[in-house]
């Protein structure tokens, strides 16, 4: 952003006496360019002018507007548009046709950013991400030969997504005809699986790199009745990728299992086991799962990105006042602090956020986990194993004979674990674990049904965390919803301001027409007072519980989601959908 006021102070757009003023007056840290606009220092038509002129001059690309607040790249494509007197085209609302895109070599597209839309009366409508590169155009237009080309411009970033999803199809076409081939010129699918040819290597490359691009937490490869199916479980939800042809399900599944150090032969049991891959130059590691099914075998992978173990909890998405409470919690010396939800509501990621924030070379660090997601240094990890007889309970054991100061325990499962660490949050260990219930208040009453006394519980707990993940609005196709459901409204209706505004995505390119694009965590934490402790030792019942816990300011998940939903973060639907 520094380059760009810079780039604003030559052209003369920002007065720098007037700039001086605000620093004096706001401070150095509140310059950026929605602020500057707030207080007319930057007048919008001029700055526009000015970034035109530089983008012209390649001095700054669009890719460096983009990210920038109070800086609207549709408008300046706009202007740019009427200056050259063509077409402003948003490539999410028009229908391509794929078949006049197919006509072109796919390099020449991707190597001048030129997409073909569509054709009416003998016009070809072609979308540029640089109109003003005439060897493009020539490029082009030789390809549309007795045919007029109507020259476009659209968002570059739109442009190459659109030609890399058709460039990845394809490869995967190019790749399963490959395996064909080879199946029917040598092995068949009955011969040595072992022996797959190269373009199933390729084709996994392929699948793995697509699912990191388009941030997947898991791969499904399915076989069905007449084809293979592979899906991306994408911010929560599955969506279809590629369907190919039945005969390329068995080598893909018996590579997939060779990465995994799985036994190929073995279809009829469940198999479990793990690869480490380097794709675009990071490191992830994938959990591979199997489960034979009626048309074959079901393989699941699990990414796991080992950058995620390094998310700060400031950016894990808690309103302020959650953040304080659960970072009081965890910074007590001894005691148990749980984190509650549903599979996949992200309580692995905070546990690791929360000892991110704890680590310390004085202390001692162990955890328990099964298996271990993401490898941390510092600390000294276990992995539960059923094979061995290492159970979380014989595990937990045999760590407290470790002299460890903070123990993690990847999921409290019965009452021995839950037992054992109790008993080392009231020896003096800080224990942080993850317990499946529907809320924070909730996972006393679990506790109490797992048969552990209450007085126990009133002394070693100190602090529970509910959460869930929702998912955010996309941000280029955002508006704000016009007809929100009144029996919603009336739901949650003692949560609202007057005239509440809220906001959805309409669904384009970028989020592959979901509206949605990233998740984020709506939570809710419970401290345990004096007042909670004495409730719980005393057998107090969940309502007379939740009571107190709201005389003494808490908030609700639902109540942290609304609010996000008024911030126009994610959608009131989707808020009702996961915390209702």
């Amino acid at each position: 952003m520094q380059r760009v006021l810079d780039i604003l102070i030559d052209n003369g757009v920002i007065d720098q006496s007037k700039l001086d003023l605000f620093i004096k007056k706001y401070g150095e840290e509140r310059v950026n360019i929605e602020n500057l606009i707030k207080v007319k220092i930057i007048n919008i038509a001029q700055m526009e002018e000015a970034l035109i002129k530089e983008l012209r001059l390649h001095t700054i690309e669009m890719d460096d507007l983009e990210p920038i607040h109070g800086i609207d790249t549709t408008r300046i494509l706009k202007r740019i548009a009427s200056n050259l007197d063509i077409k402003y085209i948003e490539i999410n609302d028009i229908d391509i046709d794929y078949k006049l895109v197919e006509r072109l070599p796919l390099k020449q597209l991707l190597r001048y950013n030129a997409l073909p839309l569509y054709v009416q009366d003998s016009v070809v409508t072609v979308a540029f991400a640089n109109p003003s590169d005439f060897e493009a155009k020539g490029a082009i237009e030789r390809f549309f030969r007795g045919k007029i080309m109507e020259i476009a411009i659209a968002k570059e970033k739109m442009i190459q997504k659109e030609l890399l999803k058709l460039k990845t199809n394809e490869e995967v076409g190019e790749f399963s005809e490959d395996i064909k081939h080879d199946l029917t010129e040598g092995a068949s699918e009955t011969a040595d699986d072992s022996k797959e040819s190269p373009a199933v290597l390729k084709l996994i490359e392929t699948i793995l790199k697509t699912a990191i691009d388009g941030k997947a937490s898991d791969i499904h490869i399915e076989a069905t009745e007449h084809n293979c199916i592979v899906r991306y479980r994408v911010d929560g939800m599955l969506q279809e990728y590629f369907k190919l042809e039945k005969i390329i399900f068995g080598p893909l599944a018996s590579r997939t299992k060779l990465l995994s150090n799985l036994d190929i032969a073995e279809k009829r049991k469940p198999q479990d086991g793990r690869f480490t891959q380097i794709v675009d130059g990071n490191v992830y590691d994938f959990r591979v799962s199997t489960l034979p099914t009626l048309f074959g075998e079901s393989i699941v992978m699990r990414i796991l990105d080992k950058s995620k173990a390094l998310v700060k909890l400031e950016d894990a998405g808690m309103n302020s006042i959650a953040y304080k409470k659960f970072t009081k919690g965890i910074k007590s010396p001894y005691g148990i602090m749980l984190v509650t939800g549903p599979t996949g509501s992200g309580k692995t990621t905070t546990l690791y956020g929360a000892l991110n924030a704890i680590i310390d070379v004085k202390d001692k660090i162990i955890t328990v986990e099964d298996p271990v997601e993401y490898q941390m240094s510092g600390i000294q990890q276990v992995q539960v194993s059923a094979n061995t007889g290492l159970t979380f309970a014989a595990a937990l054991r045999s760590i407290l004979r470790q002299d460890p100061d903070k123990i993690m325990i990847g999921e409290i499962r019965d009452q021995e674990t839950l037992r054992i660490a109790i008993e080392a949050a009231l020896t003096g260990h800080l224990v942080l674990s993850t317990l499946h219930t529907n809320d924070a208040i909730s996972a006393i009453n679990r506790m109490q049904d797992m048969g552990i006394e209450d007085y126990l519980l009133a002394g070693a707990v100190i602090g529970i965390q509910g959460q869930r993940l929702v998912r955010k609005i996309c941000e280029v196709c955002k508006e704000e919803e016009k007809d929100v459901n009144p029996d919603n409204l009336k739901e949650i209706a003692h949560y609202l301001p007057k005239n509440p505004k809220f906001y959805k995505g309409k669904g384009c390119a970028v989020c592959n027409n979901s509206g949605y694009i990233g998740r984020e965590m709506i939570s809710e934490v419970l401290l345990i007072s004096e007042e909670l402790s004495t409730m719980i030792a005393n057998g107090a019942s969940k309502e007379k519980m939740r009571e107190q816990a709201y005389k003494e300011g808490f908030i609700t998940m639902l109540q942290d989601g609304v609010n996000k939903a008024l911030q126009g973060k994610t959608s009131l639907e989707e808020v009702l959908r996961v915390a209702r």
